[in-house]
């Protein structure tokens, strides 16, 4: 997803329950080094696939966030809320927010149709 146009570019999917960072290395798409990834949690490892990607600071009971670590965890995610607001916007479709129960061949191209309406929506 394009942050500056919110338009969703790329979509992968996998059959069963997998983790979002497993599936993005498994889906082998790669991201010029330009471009900053801004992940969440989730993508603890991915500084390693891609020097240029921001995640939150973690905060552990030993190791307390100092004040600009939380600064810059407010500001990741203040940045971030867009993207949250396009998986709220998907989720009225009730594909990725219930078990899908349909056939699991069309899913992709269920989605992906989706992806397409919420696009074509976007540009007016």
């Amino acid at each position: 997803m394009e942050v500056n146009s919110l338009r969703i570019l790329s979509t992968s999917f996998s059959p069963g329950r997998i983790h979002d960072f497993k599936l993005y290395k498994e889906s082998k798409t790669r991201i010029p080094e330009t471009v900053v990834i801004k992940g969440d949690l989730g993508y603890l490892g991915i500084q390693k696939i891609h020097a240029n990607s921001q995640i939150p600071k973690k905060n552990t009971k030993k190791h307390p966030l100092s004040k600009a670590a939380k600064a810059y965890n407010r500001q990741l995610s203040s940045e971030r809320i867009f993207i949250e607001h396009v998986i709220g916007k998907l989720k009225i479709f009730k594909i990725i927010s219930d078990r899908y129960r349909n056939r699991r061949k069309r899913f992709g191209l269920r989605f992906n149709l989706i992806a397409g309406i919420y696009n074509w929506e976007r540009d007016f």
